[in-house]
């Protein structure tokens, strides 16, 4: 089979234009990038009616053997099309670091993808080039009126606020700024954030409008003065430049996917260190423009999913309706105990080992009130007995459950998994609710989200967590909702502890409010905001070549 560039390359696009006529838009709704790509106009979405219904995809414990979360989100929209429903897919736009890191690209796989794969992951429409450039004009205003004498007395020893690219690059941990003499700033200690875990893009995520967007950037905490008291961004006067900067980036980027449906890729927030949802632009433009919106959260449910509901919905007011679980075969072997390379064998024992940790992300989302389909990201070397452990499961669960192939066949692949959302849907049974209320004290949120979602016996302030948690309650931030910053490959914060693991804490070093975003992030294990290269980094296998066709692009 040809791989994912060579599949993409040798697609025929749609125009752009009768991508966006199927979901109601003409020409003067959008600026377009091209003949393929276009962002639509804010103005065009104001006073249509939001009747779409939302479905979220989020999945197992990710392993290496992967699940392929946004493969099969592409090919259920493509599905739902071919069944006669107008859906749209809202996605995140990929990040350069796992890009040209250990990732690779990140718009779907096989005949399932969205287009043009290689624009999308690379510079795409600019929008992370705009959220890095109000990141760096608020760092170097930061820097600039200590320069000046620092006239809002910001003590130097405690700021929040972090540089940031996008691209991994580890060293650019820690850093040493202002060196060179009085011309040339203040010395002091400094650190980069990956683009993806900025708080400009939480903002740029979670914004109704540009008008949003810079009053939650004048809400971000830089830092505190000598006296304890809090200098928000706002003290720099930088908001009205920094929404400028923003104000194109903002409007939701439409592209299409491999069978010539609408898709909005908008906005990248990670999962692990940030909220991992699309923009609420986006999402809330596809509720007004089709019939279901399919929307994919990062990593296993207990990441993506949980703050999907927690966070995102509760800042739009979102109602999910219902939620694909998707887990392959490969990984609930590796939950069950078996080495990646011995996972072409065989082994129906190995997955019912591995079920557990199917099973417990279902729980996770059933108790928000979401209704469950599981999808079988189904792979060549499948055995049917190995499906038929899943299957077995789920009956006994009383969840919906579906095969999927739409990596080889594409929205064809879907259509199973397509019926059961439909159904799911009919019956109308999701009463959505958040899993705690923002009352709460910051422990008491996390000891929810540690019991019930991740399973833990509880949770374990450090010193410097627990006095930051006493700061922010003070200071009248103790209301916000938690982001955990955890590992992605366990239910706990030990990346080594597969399936559903039991008997553990949940160790919270470090808390960092993002007032702006409006949550606290509470970082947990030896999590990063900057990730590094691997020891052969995907980069190295990439190549264009003089007729413009790209490999190596995933």
């Amino acid at each position: 089979m040809p791989t994912d560039i060579e599949i993409a390359q040798e697609a025929s696009l749609r125009p752009i234009e009768d991508v966006a006529a199927e979901i109601g838009l003409g020409p003067a709704d959008l600026r377009p990038y091209g003949h393929h790509m276009a962002k639509i106009r804010l103005e065009s979405l104001e006073g249509r009616e939001a009747s779409g219904r939302l479905v979220l995809v989020t999945g197992i414990s990710p392993t290496a053997a992967g699940e392929g979360k946004s493969t099969v989100s592409v090919g259920l929209a493509q599905a739902l099309r071919r069944l006669g429903h107008r859906p749209v897919l809202c996605l995140r736009e990929p990040s350069l670091g796992p890009v040209f890191g250990i990732k690779g690209g990140a718009a779907g796989g096989g005949y399932s993808q969205v287009l043009p794969m290689d624009e999308i992951n690379l510079h795409f429409t600019g929008d992370f080039h705009a959220i890095t450039s109000a990141h760096s004009l608020l760092s170097a205003a930061l820097d600039n009126q200590l320069h000046r004498g620092n006239p809002l007395d910001l003590d130097v020893r405690r700021i929040n606020w972090k540089r940031c690219v996008d691209m991994n690059d580890r060293a650019l941990r820690n850093v040493v700024i202002g060196l060179g003499g009085p011309a040339a700033g203040v010395p002091r200690e400094e650190s980069f954030a990956i683009t993806a875990a900025s708080e400009i893009m939480a903002i740029f995520c979670l914004a109704r409008d540009l008008s949003d967007f810079e009053d939650r950037v004048s809400r971000i905490v830089l830092g505190v003065r000598s006296d304890g008291s809090l200098v928000r961004a706002g003290e720099l006067n930088v908001q009205g430049a920094m929404a400028l900067l923003i104000r194109d980036a903002l409007a939701p980027n439409l592209v299409q996917t491999l069978e010539g449906g609408p898709a909005l890729v908008h906005g990248g927030p990670f999962a692990n260190i940030a909220h991992g949802c699309n923009s609420l632009i986006a999402t809330s433009a596809g509720l007004k423009l089709g019939d279901i919106v399919i929307t994919e959260a990062g990593f296993g449910s207990e990441l993506g999913a949980e703050k999907f509901f927690d966070i995102k919905c509760r800042a739009g007011g979102l109602r999910p309706e219902a939620a694909v679980m998707i887990a392959t075969i490969r990984a609930l072997k590796m939950h069950g105990g078996v080495a990646k390379e011995d996972l072409g064998a065989t082994n129906p024992e190995a997955v019912t080992g591995g079920l557990p940790n199917l099973e417990h992300h279902i729980d996770n989302v059933r108790q928000f009130g979401v209704p469950v389909v599981v999808a079988i990201n189904r792979f060549t070397s499948d055995s049917d007995e190995e499906v038929a452990a899943v299957r077995s499961m789920c009956e006994a669960s009383d969840v919906a459950v579906a095969e999927c192939e739409v990596w080889q066949h594409g929205g064809a692949g879907g259509e199973a998994l397509a019926e059961k959302i439909m159904e799911v849907l009919a019956a109308g049974t999701a009463d959505f609710e958040p899993l705690y209320a923002l009352d709460l004290s910051i422990r008491e949120k996390l000891e929810t989200v540690a019991r019930k979602v991740y399973g833990a016996d509880g949770v374990v302030l450090l010193p410097a967590a627990a006095r930051e948690a006493e700061r922010l309650e003070a200071a009248g931030l103790g209301n916000l909702p938690i982001c955990v910053a955890k590992t992605q490959y366990s239910l706990s914060d030990d990346a080594s502890r597969r399936g559903r693991p039991s008997g553990f804490d949940i160790t919270v070093r470090e808390l960092r409010v993002s007032a702006g975003a409006g949550f606290i992030v509470a970082f947990s294990g030896n999590v990063m905001i900057m990730p590094g290269l691997p020891a052969r980094p995907a980069a190295e296998a990439m190549r264009v070549h003089p007729d413009g066709t790209i490999e190596g692009l995933f």
